[in-house]
């Protein structure tokens, strides 16, 4: 399986953002894909995941209500549409993958937030 992420950039605090994570190989429609973050200094943390179906979407609390994870079945591709953005969500994010665990991680894309 592999996976590429991209999309992150630079942004104002309470601007938007779309993540894109663009997946190959053998994945089943039961497997996790997953998005966590790592702010400087700090510990990577998980953000959202969704199945490779595009069901059972799960949020950490802070990012609830302002993140939404989906999938394109077509295109196969997950997104992080991330809106109402705060400096606190500065961070390079992953996109990850797995059905026993988070197995396969993509390359993570730099998101700015500005104050």
């Amino acid at each position: 399986v592999q996976l590429q992420a991209f999309g992150g950039g630079l942004v104002q605090a309470g601007g938007s953002l779309r993540l894109s994570c663009a997946a190959s190989g053998r994945i089943f429609g039961s497997d996790v894909m997953g998005w966590f973050r790592q702010a400087p200094g700090k510990e990577r943390e998980f953000v959202a995941s969704i199945t490779w179906s595009g069901s059972s979407p799960h949020y950490v609390d802070s990012v609830k209500g302002r993140f939404t994870a989906s999938r394109d079945a077509v295109k196969n591709t997950v997104y992080l549409q991330m809106n109402s953005l705060k400096p606190e969500d500065t961070a390079t994010y992953y996109c990850t993958a797995g059905s026993n665990g988070y197995n396969y991680w993509g390359q993570g894309t730099l998101v700015t937030v500005s104050s």
